[in-house]
């Protein structure tokens, strides 16, 4: 696999630690072994953040201006992180600029910060290439290799909304998951089609064959919205389950997730300890899941592929926070190769196990620490 502007080698390890990654019953057996060690990540990320800094003359500038350089590796954990608003005011791309296959868009919701976020992607494959054998192995672990399964997608195609990172993902599933009969039953403009996810489910309940529903959590309100509104409660295959992820930022209504889950459950069938939660971002390339079908009562928190970290830090100081105390959640996503590893949200979380429960975005004012970098990382552009 080639990408103009990113190094073949850091591509294959890349590739080689998703290839890697068990995408069936194997799981239990594999998992123990699955995180990479911590000094062989660190040496990845410290090849990635060479590439970057060289490669992305802006994020060079804001690493210096940390005392950060390649020449005295300080670890990944203490890599400059750019906020999430410096995809919004500048175009962060460690590679040629004219090699960007794809650029992927915030969804423009939060007011008075400027344009959309913007990531700019180098390679589509490799974006492909590292969410399939995540997805698989949180979605699908009861499945043998290659196996397909029926998908109801409440995500619009790429086709129709090119400029999302989702839907591309979506795109990918459907494409090497997707059984006959899968369709995606959403319009960007006209919203969910009800004849057509009213025959999809019935069918669905006929053929007793287990079946995946995926969508944002306002797709899954809508949905109930329509099955409630004709007295519809149906019962997928035993089996059968769902991939939900965020999509309230900016509605006008919110459900509390325990709430929607139970509506889920209660309109098609699908338990609630079979509805997994997905966690991404459109800075990012990789995803988070919750292991609760790979790993059948364990506790919801999102962990994340081999070629990702996370640090929990103060919102003030972007120190890291004591063990057990809440956080903004800052991201190592090896898979960023093309743009910037190192992302700092303004996302509150808790760590828990391998991973972190999300608790919600910061409220109110951004907090200090990202505004700090953020001026440090606009001083160091040519803006």
């Amino acid at each position: 696999m080639t990408v103009p502007g990113l190094p073949p080698d850091l591509i294959a390890d890349l590739v080689r630690l998703a290839d890697a990654i068990p995408a069936d019953a194997e799981w239990d057996e594999a998992h123990a072994a699955m995180p990479i060690e911590d000094a062989a990540f660190d040496e990845l990320a410290r090849r990635v953040f060479s590439h970057q800094f060289a490669a992305n003359p802006t994020y060079r500038r804001f690493c210096e201006g940390r005392g950060v350089s390649p020449g005295e590796w300080p670890g990944w954990e203490h890599v400059p992180a750019v906020p999430t608003r410096g995809f919004k005011d500048l175009d962060l791309i460690s590679g040629p600029s004219d090699a960007v296959e794809r650029t992927f868009r915030t969804s423009g919701t939060s007011a008075g910060r400027g344009r959309r976020g913007t990531h700019h992607v180098l390679s589509v494959d490799l974006y492909r290439r590292l969410s399939l054998p995540w997805f698989r192995a949180n979605l699908l672990p009861d499945f043998e290799p290659g196996d397909r399964i029926r998908i109801l997608s409440l995500v619009p195609r790429a086709g129709a909304l090119p400029d999302s990172s989702l839907s591309a993902m979506v795109e990918f599933v459907l494409e090497a998951c997707g059984a006959e009969g899968s369709r995606s039953v959403v319009d960007p403009a006209s919203g969910i089609d009800g004849a057509a996810v009213t025959d999809w489910l019935r069918a669905a309940e006929v053929d007793r064959e287990p079946v995946l529903v995926l969508g944002t959590a306002f797709a899954f309100v809508h949905l109930i919205d329509h099955l409630v509104d004709r007295e519809l409660r149906l019962f997928l295959p035993p089996g059968s389950r769902a991939m939900e992820t965020g999509g309230f930022k900016g509605r006008s209504r919110e459900v509390p997730r325990d709430e929607l889950y139970r509506g889920i459950a209660d309109r098609t069938g699908i338990p609630t300890d079979r509805i997994v939660n997905e966690y991404g971002m459109t800075e990012l390339l990789s995803q988070f899941y919750e292991p609760i079908l790979r790993a059948p009562g364990t506790s919801r928190r999102h962990v994340p592929p081999p070629w990702m970290r996370t640090r929990i830090l103060d919102p003030d100081t972007l120190d890291p926070v004591a063990p057990g105390e809440s956080g903004l959640l800052q991201h190592f996503d090896l898979g960023n190769l093309g743009s910037v590893s190192a992302v700092l949200t303004d996302d509150l979380g808790r760590a828990s196990g391998d991973g972190f429960v999300v608790l919600g975005r910061v409220p109110g004012s951004e907090p200090r620490g990202c505004s700090l970098a953020m001026d440090e990382l606009l001083e160091g552009s040519d803006r």
